[in-house]
């Protein structure tokens, strides 16, 4: 209040001056993920594709556990896993094709269903002494699994197409997912057929992939658009350079775990296989969604790093001491991720529209050949070398990946768009 002559004037007083450190302190910027996961329906879909994905890890654990204590034969069990996926590796590209072109709701719903009763039915066969072909031919109904993982980066694809730098942290994050679902799925099979009873791993992954391929599925809004008349080359011509270096990664995957189990195994350390597999895991899972902050790198660099982290193995091994071991993995691990980060956005960038999901799982398709490959190769090697040795398959694995990469212009030419 104020007064000027005859008159009273009132008025307001000043506003206080703000703390110096608040009226200096700038606006909080969103971090990748948090504007990622900001955009609507993504939070949904993205639940249901964790919860689907996580039986990834666990039904061959599950089924080996399964069959070999109510049978007691490992040789069968092998044996109907890995029918299994050979039976996948000739369903699921058709299983994805049939996705491009009448959408994920309507096709991977009644695929999951088909799969989840293979299960059951296994379940069954086993519980009631069935016949041995059976198994296999229960197991083999399992191949029609949608692969939840492709399904998931398509939507993305589809969210963000003018968006490259959000679609590389969203690839990044899916790359993450694949790795946390491959190193908790076995602990919980191997967790639950121990714990409860030998059919409770493969009866908890048959409920997770349905309730999780339900609850994915009925996020339509998010669900890229069906392409019922696409043309042009199939995917399987136009990755042509990448399938071979998604078989070189999948044979350095296959050769590392078997080496890592053998090895501990020679050195009385049997019973850690699997958390130091984990550690693995975790270092991957963990650099994925660290790349996933940061400038993508070309595929040549990514895989110059990996095949670097890929010797580290070796020489731990050769020290005879788990410490020096579990940290090269943790390593060789985080290298990993932004080398299939990259690998799969190349798969985006050279697949034809409409097909992307078939693209994706006949990459996954080789990746998992590859790694049938190094697992029968690492355990040839061992039991000509010894427990140490094999540890060089992986690395050359890595450097033929690396020169395949190099060897495909194409592949390695530009930084990746995401």
């Amino acid at each position: 209040m104020a007064v000027s002559g005859t008159t009273l004037v009132l008025a307001a007083a000043p506003p206080r001056p703000r703390h110096p450190a608040r009226a200096a302190r700038p606006a909080r910027v969103p971090g990748p993920y948090r504007r990622l996961f900001a955009l609507p329906g993504t939070r949904g879909f993205t639940t249901g594709n964790l919860i689907a994905r996580l039986p990834m890890g666990m039904f061959g654990v599950s089924a080996v556990m399964m069959i070999a204590g109510q049978r007691g034969s490992y040789a069968l069990a092998g044996a109907v896993v890995a029918a299994g996926l050979a039976a996948t590796a000739l369903v699921a590209p058709w299983t994805a094709r049939l996705v491009d072109r009448y959408g994920q709701a309507r096709v991977a719903v009644p695929a999951t269903l088909i799969a989840v009763l293979g299960s059951l039915s296994l379940i069954a066969c086993v519980r009631t002494e069935a016949p041995a072909w059976t198994l296999f031919a229960s197991y083999a109904a399992t191949a029609t699994t949608p692969n939840i993982g492709g399904m998931s980066r398509a939507r993305w694809t589809h969210l963000l197409r003018d968006d490259p730098a959000s679609r590389h942290t969203a690839m990044s994050f899916e790359q993450a997912a694949d790795e946390l679902a491959y190193m908790l799925g076995p602990v919980a099979a191997a967790f639950l057929c121990t714990a409860a009873f030998p059919e409770a791993g493969t009866l908890a992954g048959a409920v997770l992939l349905l309730t999780g391929m339900l609850l994915f599925t009925a996020h339509r809004a998010t669900e890229p658009p069906p392409a019922p008349a696409v043309r042009g080359p199939s995917p399987l011509r136009a990755l042509g350079g990448l399938l071979p270096l998604f078989l070189a990664l999948g044979a350095m995957f296959g050769s590392m775990e078997i080496t890592s189990i053998a090895h501990l195994g020679a050195h009385g350390l049997g019973g850690l296989s699997g958390p130091v597999l984990a550690l693995q895991a975790a270092g991957s899972c963990a650099a994925g969604l660290l790349y996933g902050t940061l400038r993508p790198r070309t595929l040549p660099v990514c895989l110059g790093v990996l095949a670097l982290a890929m010797t580290l193995p070796l020489a731990a091994a050769a020290t005879g001491h788990l410490l020096p071991l579990a940290l090269a993995l943790l390593l060789a691990g985080m290298a990993t991720a932004p080398v299939m980060v990259t690998a799969m956005s190349r798969i985006h960038a050279v697949t034809p529209p409409g097909r992307l999901n078939e693209g994706m799982t006949l990459a996954v398709t080789a990746l998992f050949a590859g790694i049938a490959a190094g697992s029968a190769t690492a355990g040839a090697a061992i039991d000509h070398w010894g427990a140490t040795t094999p540890y060089a398959l992986p690395a050359g694995a890595a450097v033929l990946a690396l020169g395949l990469a190099r060897a495909g212009g194409s592949v390695a030419k530009h930084p990746p768009a995401g």
